[in-house]
């Protein structure tokens, strides 16, 4: 009985996000919007409804002429976490194929459309592959396609992370003995499961945070800082974002950060402290190996 009030409590909280939705987001709501997204019946939305203005009236006033519910000027969502980038993100699925049309809460999508995005194939045997050697902390035996040649190694996956292009599995490599990224789209064929000796604690590159430090290009004029500070949301004439070690690496490739000789038209921002997020990078990648090193001196003497 507990269980299932406290689903009836769950599925009504989110008929109550989806009203805000449409409130906050369309402007306007009625009563089939509920029964035809949620597939419940005509009495149970009048509910819903009701509920719904005896907890938060003042954000709803019904419009006899639109016979429906529009937002009030003093509107607060209190079931709705408002984020801009996350409607957004939802569009953006939607046109990769990566989220249905019934996923979406529009009435009628807005006209909307993106630049070709060339998605990397990540097959989806393979990710069950790595999940389960994460899952399990053993090493998987891989056919690797690098830049030079294609030959089968093991590898102990123990993360996922996405460098803005691609998708990686963060792992312990059993043949260099360090970690590595292994780009998913580039393994084609996955062995066998085996017994691997490593401690993801040895991966400092991946556990290390560090703050990046970025800025308008200074070469800019007042006009261009000014657009390029609102368009990354700078405080200040700077937007400090922490991110792992490793992956600040992708970041600066990304944003062409260590290119110092480009347009400061093209180039737009520049990171303030990239010399010292670089040295951090080369600091973490000595730091891994004295680890690994120091936990095979301490094997091989039994300490």
């Amino acid at each position: 009985m507990h269980d299932e009030i406290e689903r009836r409590s769950w599925q009504q909280t989110r008929r109550f996000e989806f009203m805000e939705w449409k409130l906050f987001w369309e402007g306007r709501l009625n009563r089939k919007d509920l029964e035809t997204t949620f597939d419940i019946s005509t009495p149970q939305a009048s509910v819903d409804l009701r509920n719904y203005r005896d907890i938060a009236g003042h954000n709803i006033v019904y419009d006899a002429t639109e016979k429906g519910f529009l937002p009030s000027m003093e509107m607060r969502p209190q079931f709705l976490r408002v984020n801009a980038n996350r409607l957004l993100l939802q569009l953006r699925a939607w046109l990769t194929g990566a989220l249905q049309r019934e996923d979406l809460w529009f009435r009628d999508v807005p006209p909307v459309d993106m630049a070709p995005d060339i998605v990397r194939h990540v097959d989806e045997t393979l990710l069950r592959s790595i999940l389960r050697a994460i899952r399990l902390r053993q090493a998987l035996a891989i056919r690797y396609q690098s830049l030079s040649s294609s030959r089968w190694r093991r590898i102990a996956p123990h993360a996922l992370a996405f460098d803005g292009y691609r998708w990686h599995a963060r792992a312990w490599c059993c043949e260099r003995e360090d970690f590595r990224d292994f780009v998913l789209s580039r393994i084609d064929e996955v062995g066998e499961l085996a017994p691997a000796d490593y401690e993801v604690e040895d991966d400092v590159e991946w556990s290390r945070t560090i703050t990046l430090e970025l800025c308008a290009h200074p070469a800019l004029d007042p006009e261009q800082r000014r657009a390029i500070e609102l368009d990354y949301h700078m405080t200040g004439g700077c937007r400090e974002i922490e991110v792992r070690l490793s992956m600040a690496y992708y970041f600066i490739k990304r944003m062409n950060l260590d290119l110092t000789d480009l347009p400061p038209a093209r180039a737009q921002i520049q990171m303030r402290n990239l010399a010292a997020v670089q040295a951090a990078i080369s600091q973490s990648k000595l730091d891994m190996k004295a680890l690994v090193e120091a936990r095979k001196t301490a094997a091989g003497t039994g300490a």
